[in-house]
């Protein structure tokens, strides 16, 4: 493990023409700050990814790179999502650097939890989570469904850890193990647990964003939560299957006491009883199979074996990694 390891940042970027022009001074100020004190070398850089924006950030990330050599860019040819984003910094990033640290461009993230991020990293730890140490900052609502979130993830048997987002840091090794994952539906947070290796938290307390608004509105947040189900957990399909069972125990029931009342004469009129039953099995069946049509759309996507991202363009050229550097 190098005492003065080269140290990329990789920050998604969608739509972020206001906010990156005030939350780059924060990057930059403290990867100068760790340089100095050298904590990690001179080579380390500041990697932003344009997941296909349709505004001007691109043309401030390549300013950015013009005007100072520790901002890179890369610009992916059309938007392919966060997670991808993400991965598409981390994989580019690990031909270049002995560790990343991945953060959002918001400046929620509070980013002097690096300096301790760093620490745990040269205490052995090759993947160290940022943890929100409380959710103050969020409304009571989020608040509520984002803890109900990872229970539920727990519950269902998927590895997560609590109130971790996407600030972390990871080694090289880390990577590399990440890279051996092929599957075009991501949920980072999720996955790289299973990568396995020593790991630690840092504790962190989050900020409110800087500027602008955020891009992950209820609908995004639910989409990624069942995602993230549905890519770490097959216990939903186990749950329907059992649901089944119990269902038609009921039913079985259901025909014995109807066949005893009819025998004995008595007959309850009128429809309610029965529409009730009809919506009942019908909305169950109904969601039954819309998970497991989830699923199979998913397998579907994994055969394909689409590119998970495409890269469009960017900043890496004069700079790309030596024979010996990429050995590290």
């Amino acid at each position: 493990m190098p005492s003065c390891p080269i140290l990329y940042f990789v920050i998604p970027c969608y739509n972020e023409e206001v906010v990156l022009p005030i939350t780059n001074a924060l990057f930059l100020d403290k990867l100068t700050a760790l340089i100095a004190s050298g904590e990690i070398a001179e080579e380390s850089r500041i990697l932003f990814v344009d997941d296909g924006s349709r505004d001007k950030t691109w043309e401030i990330i390549s300013n950015l790179h013009r005007q100072d050599a520790h901002f890179e860019g890369l610009k992916l040819s059309r938007n392919r999502g966060h997670q991808n984003a993400l991965l598409a910094g981390l994989m580019t990033a690990k031909q270049y650097a002995d560790v990343t640290v991945s953060i959002d461009c918001d400046g929620q993230d509070d980013i002097d939890a690096v300096s301790r991020m760093l620490h745990e990293y040269k205490s052995g730890a090759e993947i160290v989570y940022g943890v929100r140490a409380a959710r103050d900052t969020d409304t009571k609502f989020k608040r509520n469904t984002a803890k109900g979130f990872y229970r539920l993830l727990r519950f269902l048997g998927a590895e997560v850890v609590f109130n971790h987002a996407d600030y972390r840091l990871m080694s090289r090794r880390a990577l590399e193990g990440l890279s051996e994952f092929h599957e075009v539906n991501l949920f980072l947070r999720g996955l790289i647990p299973l990568v396995g290796f020593k790991s630690s938290s840092v504790y962190y307390d989050r900020k409110e964003r800087v500027a602008g608004e955020s891009h992950y509105p209820l609908s995004k947040m639910l989409s990624l939560a069942f995602n993230g189900i549905t890519s770490l957990s097959v216990r939903p399909l186990k749950m329907i299957t059992g649901l089944g069972f119990f269902m038609s125990i009921v039913s079985l029931l259901a025909v014995i006491v109807t066949v005893i009342i009819k025998l004995v004469g008595y007959t309850v009129q009128g429809w309610t009883s029965l529409l009730c039953v009809i919506f009942l099995l019908g909305g169950i069946q109904i969601f039954c199979l819309g998970v497991i049509g989830e699923y199979i759309g998913k397998m579907y996507a994994e055969t394909k074996s689409r590119p998970r991202y495409i890269v469009e363009e960017d900043t890496l050229q004069e700079t790309k990694p030596t024979e010996d550097t990429a050995k590290k």
